[in-house]
């Protein structure tokens, strides 16, 4: 039986990476696709096969998409990791970078869904895993740009995972928690620049705080547990619809379905710091 042949996006670090390594410890065919090449040599040292992809340029994604079929012949597996937090109130935030958080985290992930389809039907087989987020089913302080890219993948994996059942393709999502990657860092950063001065400073420092402070490393699960929950999907003969790993993934969406709205608000404010800061101010 050939191979199966798997496209990774993002994979120049984190879940990317980790997932790319462990899908070709399992005789995948793996292609790894970022922006940057650069930072993938050690993963084309491990013998996967690594192409610059821009998710967000249509020619670059045809492209990419067009040389894996022309030289693998299929395209079993995609898995959509590529993708950024973009946190800063919803006043503050500028509209180009509130697109830009869509077309990488949604538009991105569904262009690619619609280019590797044709390839998955004529097959009658494939899976397609769309890494959401907790995020997906959770809302914290001063991430509306990102949640709402996160709830919008969330909704169209369902859609797809109904209408493509009679091809016999696999829709899986993969709901991570707090991993041990660039993420928070780029998100802290992104929070105080666009709202850590002016009205929401006290927030939005509170929450950056929270997202790297060192408690908070200190519980994020590595990005292998996320790599092997993915492996254990596209391996599977029947997989889960989602699986939601890593710290706090499963406590936190069950405590959203059992509170309220104002009462998981509250629980946010306390647990980003974001309550004893403002009453702090106000002392």
């Amino acid at each position: 039986m050939a191979a199966r042949v798997a496209l990774v996006t993002g994979a120049s670090s984190g879940i990317g990476e980790a997932t790319a390594l462990e899908l070709k410890s399992r005789g995948f065919v793996v292609y790894g696709v970022a922006r940057r090449v650069d930072r993938m040599r050690h993963l084309a040292r491990s013998g996967i096969k690594v192409l610059s992809m821009d998710v967000t340029d249509e020619d670059s994604m045809q492209a990419t998409v067009d040389a894996i079929v022309a030289e693998a012949g299929a395209i079993d597996v995609l898995v959509n990791n590529a993708g950024y937090g973009s946190y800063g109130a919803v006043e503050d935030v500028p509209m180009d970078e509130a697109r830009a958080q869509f077309d990488v985290n949604v538009f991105g992930a569904v262009r690619l869904i619609q280019l590797a389809l044709p390839h998955m039907r004529l097959r009658r087989s494939g899976t397609i895993v769309n890494i959401t987020s907790m995020g997906g089913k959770i809302h914290t302080p001063l991430g509306a740009w990102y949640h709402g890219t996160k709830f919008a993948l969330e909704a169209i994996s369902d859609c797809l995972r109904v209408e493509l059942r009679p091809f016999g393709i696999e829709v899986v999502v993969i709901e991570p928690g707090g991993i041990r990657t660039e993420w928070a860092g780029i998100a802290a950063d992104k929070l105080r620049q666009t709202s850590g001065h002016g009205p929401y400073a006290v927030q939005a420092n509170a929450m950056a705080q929270s997202m790297v402070g060192e408690a908070s490393v200190k519980r994020q699960s590595p990005p292998q547990l996320i790599a092997d929950t993915i492996a254990k999907a596209v391996t599977a003969a029947k997989p889960k619809t989602r699986y939601a790993v890593g710290f706090g993934a499963k406590p936190m969406i069950f405590m959203r379905s059992i509170l309220s709205d104002r009462g998981f608000d509250g629980m946010m404010r306390m647990a980003t710091g974001i309550s004893k800061a403002l009453k702090a101010r106000s002392a």
